[in-house]
């Protein structure tokens, strides 16, 4: 049985092979002059950033699985989820190398992305429904011992949860430490839950990832010295998206991971709002750029964001404390 010293010693190990991984990969990226492109119409402070080398999330990926393939659990869970980080990791690898390598701007098309990351999440469901006790069934939180069974709902449900999800970590990927530090903080919180769940290879999983983006802190704090891209937030995206599916938690992902999901609201009503009055509600989306706008410190943006997942994340705790 894990405990909670193994949750540290899961997190260190993999936060020592990232920080060994920075200097290896970060001269490399650079030599394959894979620099960020800023966008024009983004934050006029942001122009500094560019050719700062993307497609780092290669860094924390790697730690994490290593981690992982050696922790001594491995089962179909730990392989799952594994195929769901590498999978839209992947998408998000073939995006970046088309707009930084071959220098195509607008990356692979909306479509060509939406079709993939459906396609890992039927996957995901097909492997739940077929393997899991409860198949089709989520947990309900601040409910005791309440199973909602979703029936032929659940897999346009969690196709929904998975892309939301995915590309709402895309979406707050965008100002110096800001996608990775909360994304370390869900990852912890998931980390207990599982542990007290029973769900082993989660545990592990999540802990390692954990520890990877810890590692992968040092060099995307700010100043960045690189950026995970969206080889990075995807693959975080489709990493978050599994652990809640085994651990039938989706309905926990809007509270733990409350930023990522106010991100892609915002982004949302700024359209919205735009289209039928032709008023912007934000100076700029997503959030963390509207808050930039208003004075605030891309630093100050980023510490109040990862102090508000903290809180969401106790508050997510209490939420489950009759299945913890």
């Amino acid at each position: 049985m894990l405990d909670y010293i193994d949750i540290i010693r899961i997190i260190g190990i993999s936060f020592i092979i990232a920080l060994l991984l920075g200097p290896l990969s970060i001269p490399l990226l650079r030599k394959l002059n894979v620099g960020q492109s800023i966008r024009e119409e983004g934050p006029k402070s942001h122009i500094k950033k560019s050719g700062t080398p993307t497609m780092g999330g290669i860094i924390f990926l790697l730690a994490a699985i290593v981690t992982s393939l050696t922790s001594g659990i491995v089962n179909k869970d730990i392989s799952l989820l594994i195929f769901s980080t590498l999978g839209f990791g992947a998408i998000g690898f073939i995006d970046d190398f088309i707009k930084v390598v071959l220098k195509r701007n607008l990356g692979l098309r909306a479509y060509q992305k939406l079709l993939a990351q459906i396609l890992i999440a039927v996957i995901l469901v097909i492997y739940q429904t077929k393997t899991a006790s409860q198949g089709t069934e989520i947990i309900v939180p601040f409910l005791n011992n309440f199973y909602l069974d979703l029936g032929i709902l659940y897999l346009p449900f969690i196709i929904f949860v998975v892309v939301g999800t995915v590309n709402s970590v895309n979406l707050t990927d965008g100002l110096d430490g800001l996608a990775t530090g909360i994304t370390l903080i869900v990852l912890s919180f998931f980390s207990l839950v599982a542990l007290k769940m029973g769900y082993g290879a989660v545990t592990v999983f999540s802990a390692a990832l954990a520890g990877g983006c810890l590692g992968f802190l040092k060099y995307n704090a700010y100043p960045a010295k690189v950026f995970m891209g969206d080889t990075g937030s995807l693959a975080l995206g489709g990493a978050i998206a599994a652990i809640s599916i085994i651990l039938k938690l989706p309905l926990i992902l809007p509270i733990v991971g409350g930023v990522y999901f106010t991100e892609t609201l915002s982004v949302i009503l700024q359209v919205l709002s735009f289209k039928l009055t032709g008023k912007r509600l934000f100076k700029m989306s997503p959030l963390h750029h509207h808050f930039e706008l208003s004075g605030w410190k891309e630093t100050k943006v980023v510490t109040v964001f990862w102090a508000v997942t903290v809180l969401l994340s106790l508050f997510s705790l209490l939420s489950l404390k009759y299945y913890i």
